[in-house]
């Protein structure tokens, strides 16, 4: 993991050191000289107009290289593969107000064994209203709030004879954030753009039966108490060309201990998993065709953290506006 967070490093190195000038003379780029499909990571800040629709697919496959248990040790990673899909699907609803749904499918491998076909995952709902607008020149970046709520609608626990197969969470859980955009000119004369984004995420409790995704066993009858989690995103998009763009995400996630109890075989069971902590690293390229449709490439990595499963996790996405 260490010669990944190397490559990293040295992937926003290189993008600063593009950006210094290369002559005295360079015109500063324009705005509309410069096309975005967004970092892998951080949502954006504004808001379609009204009557506008957004489509991104992602696809995506997280390998682990490392896994802990409720005790917080750490033991060598499984031969396991998580492929999965995230759409965006948004409509404009007023100039201000987007809204829409996030929809998650997976197809899984572990122990040697692949889930029976896709799995559903829970759906998301989405609302972003905005707040502010940037201008050229102000001091004022785009802000808006964005709430998201999570419909627990993917299996998560009876999965006694099909454990690849828990792909939801089974709770309903509400995330609050606020997201920013600003633009900043390098000294030669390219436009930076940045995203600082912060989310607070709240979950209700998940009645579970047997085996689940939260680590229990055949013969279980309860409820977790998923933690809450808190992240934050920097994101920085450096526009190489009008169509080329490289991008960074930076992000720090903690997840609060998440609480199982309930009987097992006629017994009492409890156990509480730790406190996560971790660092995020999103580097990606972005091509887009035109305005309205681009391209991006990359990789989610997390090194290993704080009872946190070290992965790579490599991503494609498009990015359609009509």
């Amino acid at each position: 993991m260490s010669s990944i967070i190397r490559r990293a490093a040295l992937t926003v190195a290189a993008l600063f050191a593009i950006a210094q000038p290369a002559s005295a003379d360079i015109q500063r780029q324009s705005l509309d000289e410069a096309w975005w499909t967004g970092p892998l990571l951080a949502s954006g800040a504004s808001t379609l107009p009204q009557g506008h629709i957004l489509v991104e697919p992602y696809l995506y496959d997280a390998k682990p290289y490392g896994r802990f248990d409720a005790d917080g040790k750490r033991h060598s990673a499984p031969d396991e593969d998580n492929i999965g899909s995230s759409s965006y699907l948004l409509y404009g609803v007023t100039d201000t107000l987007t809204a829409g749904f996030i929809p998650h499918i997976g197809y899984r491998r572990a122990g040697g064994r692949w889930s029976q076909g896709l799995g559903i995952g829970d759906l998301t709902a989405q609302a972003q209203y905005r707040l502010t607008q940037y201008k050229e020149g102000g001091r004022v970046p785009t802000l808006s709030l964005m709430i998201q709520e999570n419909l627990p609608i993917g299996r998560h626990d009876r999965l006694d004879d099909r454990p690849n197969d828990g792909f939801g969470s089974g709770a309903f859980a509400t995330t609050v954030g606020v997201n920013s955009q600003y633009y900043f000119w390098t000294p030669n004369g390219r436009i930076l753009r940045t995203r600082l984004n912060v989310a607070y995420t709240r979950s209700d409790n998940a009645k579970v039966r047997g085996a689940s995704v939260y680590g229990t066993a055949s013969g279980f009858s309860g409820k977790a108490q998923p933690g809450d989690s808190l992240l934050v995103n920097a994101a920085f998009e450096y526009s190489l060309t009008r169509s080329w763009v490289a991008a960074m995400d930076i992000a720090w996630q903690r997840d609060a201990s998440t609480k199982v109890t309930g009987r097992l075989n006629g017994a009492d069971f409890e156990r509480r998993y730790p406190v996560g902590k971790a660092l995020i690293l999103a580097p990606a390229v972005e091509y887009n065709f035109n305005s309205s449709v681009g391209v991006i490439v990359g990789a989610r990595i997390v090194p290993a953290g704080r009872n946190v499963t070290a992965s790579v996790t490599p991503a494609i996405a498009v990015n359609w506006v009509r």
